[in-house]
């Protein structure tokens, strides 16, 4: 691992199919962006869904859903380019990540920048289309999106702060629809914080080993041979809190064969995953866009009962 680092061998694996079919000079910015590992979407989007569902009277609303849906998509690229400009040093000597834009140089630290202003002035054009509660709730993310990239410099629990940041929809979701803030939202909210504990843990566990050579922290790390019963942890409190919310916004009885089905996915995860096989890892965490879909049908099916 030491020579792999030093020497600066390049990851396996090549562009994607969304950065083979841009232009090449759009390519650095779709990798910037992750544009070809949607997982990252949807795990920041779910839990937004989630809660538009949970406060709707009926079916959501369609707009809501498109909107959110964009803004999922403009936010997480904005995050992973903040992200990758506090990184750019610690990506060059890890080999998982060696060949991002900016370590590799496709991308200069300006470029990457004026990216991200873009970005997020299409986040706050999204944003500006709720009310105006949810406009002032959303604007408080921005702290979370840019602290976040320092936490793994400071805390073993970076995956904590995650939690906080991705699940924050979780809230502004309810607030787009019902003008402030209620108990589901925030029982949601901590469901989905245990949630991402969990996935994000294993997640960490793909690059422990250079994590340990450059200094950079992570629940992995802190729990190591503990992880499995501690994931167990983590996702009896993802189902509780996502149960709790159910049941404080009186959720109809196909929400909780939703939540039932997600908690098969989970217990699965916790008691199959292997932590020493970075690619088991990898599959494992992709697994967690079903349980939020599995969730979400669930408040479908039960709002579309009446």
């Amino acid at each position: 691992m030491v020579e792999r680092l030093q020497s600066g061998a390049r990851a396996p694996g090549g562009p994607g199919p969304v950065e083979r079919a841009v232009p090449a000079f759009a390519r650095p910015f779709v990798a910037l962006a992750r544009l070809d590992q949607p997982v990252g979407v949807w795990l920041l989007l779910w839990p937004c869904l989630w809660s538009i569902g949970l406060a709707s009277d009926g079916l959501p609303d369609v707009t809501l859903l498109v909107l959110f849906t964009a803004g999922a998509f403009v936010m997480r690229a904005a995050g992973c380019t903040l992200n990758d400009i506090f990184d750019r040093d610690f990506d060059a000597r890890v080999e998982r990540t060696q060949r991002r834009p900016l370590p590799s140089g496709a991308i200069g630290v300006r470029g990457a920048v004026a990216f991200m202003a873009v970005l997020l002035a299409a986040g706050l054009a999204i944003l500006l289309q709720l009310n105006l509660f949810a406009i002032c709730l959303g604007a408080g993310s921005l702290l979370l999106v840019v602290l976040y990239p320092l936490m793994k410099r400071i805390t073993y629990w970076p995956q904590a702060f995650l939690g906080l940041t991705f699940n924050y929809g979780a809230l502004l979701g309810w607030a787009a629809v019902q003008g402030g803030i209620g108990w589901p939202a925030g029982l949601l909210y901590a469901g989905g914080i245990a949630w991402t504990l969990g996935y994000d843990t294993i997640y960490a566990h793909q690059d422990k080993e250079d994590d340990l050579l450059i200094g950079v922290k992570s629940s992995a790390l802190a729990l190591g041979e503990r992880t499995r019963p501690w994931l167990i942890v983590f996702y009896v409190a993802a189902v509780a809190g996502l149960a709790g919310a159910g049941a404080a916004a009186a959720m109809a009885w196909p929400y909780y064969v939703g939540v039932a089905l997600a908690a098969l996915v989970l217990g699965w995860q916790a008691l199959r995953v292997r932590i020493e096989s970075p690619p088991d890892c990898l599959a494992k965490f992709k697994a967690n866009g079903w349980v939020g879909l599995l969730v979400f049908a669930g408040i479908v099916a039960a709002q579309a009962l009446g």
